[in-house]
């Protein structure tokens, strides 16, 4: 029919506005896309500082989780959490709750525009966003001693890093580098490493390499140039991509995707700062670049390349917030609405120096496929490490009690604290808290009902019990390392 202008299909996203500078970044950032065209069905959802100030320790409602999983979208801006309290990160809880496994930040020189050391830096982070230490299982196990528990699993670490395998294949990447820290972990970051090695032999057409993160992160400081996708365990990757970010110019110039099989949230890197709230100085920059990432996941690609050019443009031509304002190279200093206008004034046009983006063929595949099940291994329960409260921290007294406790084909082989062997052939120099981990080991194999008869005896002797932790073998491999001088 002739007369009847196209409409595109548009597409159901949720945003949300934040806290502090989130609600002007946000404005400015959905004007930009309605400048650009972009096809979108909004809804709109509040969530964090308010939420949280109702008495609701994840700072969302319920309704607001069936927005999420309707459009499977998600745009959100800062927010701030309560420190203390309870409260928990609702960042951490969105990506772990809806499977946004894969945390995607790309870190970007705009090299003469923006003041940065490294003019040719154009690093992919690729950070696991699930386990790890964010899983935030801590405990106090006595006055003195708080534990967060590390979790790397092998499903987990397969996902991520075929997933920076198959991003480097999509956007032409020539190599892919491995962070962690296995020279000391050897289980967590160690099982990471291994996944790393099996995974990357199935991409013979990428270069790889791994390096220990804290040399890893000073070469990346120094030449990030040397690299191009780093994949990396969730702590790692979270203080790394901001470090990425800050060295390649501003960390308010990330944007940040959190990708999962079936849900997805775009974001800046950066948090609510709420000191700059309410003064239209916000540069809305990373929350845009997330917003672009958004557009190729939801296959608009045009759109997402009109987006990112006009901002390229307007970077070039030196109309810059404060933050990234330098005497000398930027033109303009302008607030956070009077920016958002300049990318849309330039809608259309490109970048003369730096180099125009095509987002042509980058939209997300389908998941990668999963590596099939392993058969089940042999596992063979060995003993039993029990913390305990020992307020004299003296180890040879709570050797020579304890040791009168075993039984049923356990004996007491080892005491520690905080990593360290103290027990036998302690050390006087060693320092002790009052937390100790005493290690109880069978012949052979140990049998769960002499383990529970161990834990009566420790406790009917009045020694208070803090933590446990079963000790295995797996297919004759042991399923715990040994304490620090054993």
């Amino acid at each position: 029919m002739l007369g009847i202008p196209f409409m595109p299909i548009k597409t159901p996203i949720t945003v949300a506005h934040g806290d502090g500078i989130g609600p002007e970044i946000m404005n400015a950032t959905l004007q930009i896309l309605e400048g650009a065209g972009a096809a979108l069905e909004i809804e709109t959802i509040e969530i964090g500082e308010k939420v949280y100030l109702r008495g609701n320790t994840a700072g969302i409602e319920p309704s607001s989780w069936e927005s999420l999983l309707r459009t499977k979208v998600f745009l959100k801006a800062p927010i701030t959490t309560p420190q203390g309290g309870g409260f928990k990160s609702l960042n951490v809880t969105t990506r772990k709750t809806l499977g946004q496994y894969a945390n995607v930040r790309p870190c970007v020189s705009y090299h003469p525009f923006i003041d940065t050391k490294h003019p040719n830096m154009d690093v992919v982070i690729v950070r696991e966003n699930e386990e790890d230490l964010y899983a935030g299982i801590e405990y106090q196990l006595t006055p003195e001693v708080t534990s967060c528990i590390k979790l790397i699993s092998r499903p987990g670490s397969e996902k991520i890093v075929r997933y920076a395998f198959e991003y480097a294949r999509r956007h032409n990447r020539r190599k892919v580098t491995c962070f962690m820290k296995d020279n000391i972990m050897k289980m967590t970051d160690g099982l990471f490493h291994k996944v790393f090695d099996e995974i990357g032999a199935e991409y013979p057409d990428i270069q790889k390499e791994a390096w220990i993160v804290d040399i890893g992160a000073a070469k990346m400081a120094d030449t990030p140039e040397a690299f191009d996708v780093i994949v990396m365990p969730n702590l790692y990757g979270d203080i790394l991509s901001d470090v990425a970010a800050q060295i390649a110019g501003s960390v308010g110039l990330a944007g940040s995707a959190n990708i999962g099989d079936k849900c997805a949230m775009f974001e800046a890197i950066h948090g609510s700062a709420p000191r700059r709230a309410g003064q239209n100085l916000a540069n809305p920059s990373g929350l845009l670049l997330g917003a672009v990432l958004m557009l190729v996941h939801i296959n608009q690609p045009e759109v997402a390349e009109r987006v990112h050019n006009a901002w390229l443009r307007t970077i070039e031509d030196g109309i810059h917030t404060y933050d990234v304002f330098t005497e000398g190279i930027s033109t303009q200093k302008v607030g956070t609405k009077e920016f958002a206008a300049a990318v849309v004034a330039r809608m259309g046009q490109k970048p003369n120096t730096l180099k125009p983006v095509s987002y042509a063929h980058r939209g997300e595949s389908a998941a990668a496929p999963q590596a099939a099940a392993a058969a089940s291994p042999n596992v063979e329960t060995r003993g039993i490490d029990v913390f305990v409260l020992w307020p004299s921290r003296n180890p040879n007294q709570l050797a020579e009690t304890v040791s009168q406790l075993a039984g049923g084909g356990l004996s007491l082989q080892m005491i520690d604290n905080r990593g360290v062997k103290v027990w036998p052939a302690g050390r006087a120099e060693t320092f002790c808290t009052d937390s100790f981990r005493c290690r109880f080991i069978a012949e052979g194999a140990a049998a769960m009902p002499a383990l529970i008869g161990l834990l009566g005896r420790v406790a009917e002797a009045g020694i208070e019990i803090a933590a446990t932790q079963t000790l295995r073998t797996f297919n004759g491999q042991a399923g715990f390392t040994l304490a620090q001088g054993q």
